[in-house]
């Protein structure tokens, strides 16, 4: 179903798990789903094109009845140390809040030669789950505490044409254990 104000594809139906046909899907997010099976995670999936931005979620947010996180893959000025940033959608990111929590100065969103690198993943379609690429754990995990207080979160199996719902517990206690990730929680401005 195409929605004509935004101008993209929904395929309104809930889905319970993965596809279950994967002939037309990438490497990584098979890979997305096959460690969620492991680890047991219950998700809900949405199947869309690509949203180019975090207001073209809004209707899958509410067909998921969540609030998709931002993604926000970051680096220093050295390009050193790389963040990922987890932060509700509805937020916006600024910079000096952030920085002084966590002693890095100067950070800005980092090339997508480090993001396909170290996460496996493009521009669109940055998601909590390609840590499991960063095996060498280059970066780190970054998490606002509205995510953390949430109940449930929202992101993509490392591409942009699908958006999962998951436990935020599922995350924290299975998922990042697992890939060998651990996070820093951070207390960002209020919602706008």
């Amino acid at each position: 179903m195409s929605d004509a104000s935004n101008n993209f594809y929904i395929d309104r139906t809930l889905y319970y798990g993965r596809p279950a046909d994967l002939s037309d899907r990438l490497e990584k997010e098979i890979r997305t789903y096959d460690l969620l099976d492991r680890l047991e995670i219950p998700y809900q999936r949405l199947d869309h094109a690509p949203l180019p931005t975090i207001d073209a979620c809004r209707e899958v947010d509410s067909l998921l009845n969540i609030d998709i996180c931002k993604n926000l893959f970051l680096c220093n000025a050295k390009k050193t140390e790389f963040f990922l940033l987890l932060l509700p959608g509805k937020k916006k990111f600024r910079t000096s809040f952030l920085s002084k929590q966590i002693g890095s100065s100067r950070l800005s969103f980092a090339d997508s030669e480090f993001m396909i690198k170290f996460l496996d993943i493009t521009p669109g379609s940055v998601s909590v789950l390609g840590l499991m690429n960063d095996r060498d754990n280059k970066v780190q995990l970054l998490i606002d505490k509205d995510v953390l207080f949430s109940e449930f979160f929202g992101c993509h199996p490392c591409i942009n044409t699908s958006s999962l719902k998951m436990k935020t517990a599922d995350l924290i206690n299975q998922i990042l254990p697992a890939i060998n990730h651990s996070f820093i929680p951070v207390d960002l401005p209020g919602m706008n």
